[in-house]
């Protein structure tokens, strides 16, 4: 009988549920032995002579972080898999002095971020966020001045970055008969001629675009990089959509372009801080479309994390290559 390697889950039982269902736990199960779960952050110590056997760690929200202390119940460890998308809560400097490959899910987190995304921009094309506000006030079927012939035919769409989820979002508009512009630094003209997306300045985009949907990491050269400027040259009728990080825009800029333009509309999903305070202006204003950071995974879609990172660990014991090893240069610029 083939001896299964030993690995264990740092998870609140509260997201084990979801992130590794009884569908994704089947196949770990026929990977590994699973020796410990049900474990927090605080409990590590509790289950030392289980862990230091460990060669595969499993975890997602609610990590520990991975520092000298921690490492050391994991003497034997050879891999992580991160089932959530960021890990700047989780690596460290004492981590990455071990060689470890980590793994996150942060392209299987990309899946419902750009669903999400690509839903918002139909919608804004057609201008539908704007319009209960102003139909509840009337008290009937209106169309104010101000709104634009909507739809997406011939219009132009912006992208700030095209990480994982902008390229997602770049190839679903592929279905639409729209214009897609991008900012990013870091795509060459090779890739976004491939994607059929058009390279531009950051003012031009915002300029030349209906919607502009924002997918930066949040990283200290970013943060403030959306300004009250750009959000004021957005074309009449326009929005703009934020699934990434609130702190990449000023937000007291913003608030005073959508209180003196009507007509555009900002689909936020992050602010920051988040959640909003309750003095928060984004709750009046008629135009803001306000979410309660729900783009990622959440219900059923966690799962996919979870399968993402067993997968993973299939191809490792195989000796394939890794699809989401996470280098620690590429973590540098991750949000």
């Amino acid at each position: 009988m083939t001896t299964l390697p030993h690995d264990a889950i740092i998870l609140g039982s509260g997201n084990q549920s979801l992130i590794y269902s009884p569908q994704v736990r089947s196949e770990l199960d026929s990977l590994c032995q699973v020796t410990v779960e049900h474990c927090t952050a605080t409990q590590i110590p509790d289950h030392a002579a289980a862990l230091a056997g460990v060669r595969f760690l499993f975890s997602s929200w609610g990590a520990p972080r991975l520092d000298a202390a921690t490492l050391a119940f994991f003497p034997k460890l050879e891999a992580v898999f991160y089932g959530a998308g960021s890990i700047k809560g989780v690596a460290t400097d004492d981590f990455w002095a071990r060689d470890i490959p980590i793994c996150s899910a942060w392209a299987a987190n990309a899946v419902p971020v750009a669903e999400f995304t690509f839903a918002q921009i139909i919608l804004a094309l057609k201008q539908v966020l704007q319009m209960p506000a102003h139909m509840r006030a009337a008290r009937a079927s209106v169309r104010p001045e101000h709104f634009v012939a909507g739809g997406a035919f011939g219009t132009t769409v912006g992208l700030v970055s095209l990480g994982q989820i902008g390229r997602r979002v770049a190839q679903m508009l592929r279905q639409l008969d729209v214009k897609v512009l991008v900012y990013d630094p870091f795509c060459s003209a090779a890739d976004a001629a491939s994607l059929g997306v058009t390279l531009v300045s950051l003012p031009e985009l915002f300029a030349r675009s209906r919607v502009v949907s924002l997918h930066a990491p949040s990283l200290p050269e970013t943060r403030g990089m959306i300004t009250g400027e750009l959000l004021a040259s957005i074309p009449p009728g326009g929005s703009f959509i934020n699934t990434a990080r609130g702190a990449i825009v000023r937000e007291d800029e913003m608030i005073a372009v959508l209180r003196s333009r009507p007509d555009l509309s900002a689909i936020l999903d992050v602010v920051d801080p988040e959640p909003a305070v309750p003095e928060s202006p984004f709750y009046d204003l008629p135009n803001v479309f306000l979410t309660p950071h729900v783009a990622g995974s959440s219900g059923g879609e966690c799962a996919r994390m979870g399968l993402y990172m067993v997968q993973e660990c299939r191809r490792y014991l195989s000796g394939q290559p890794l699809l989401w090893n996470v280098t620690r240069q590429a973590f540098a610029r991750m949000a």
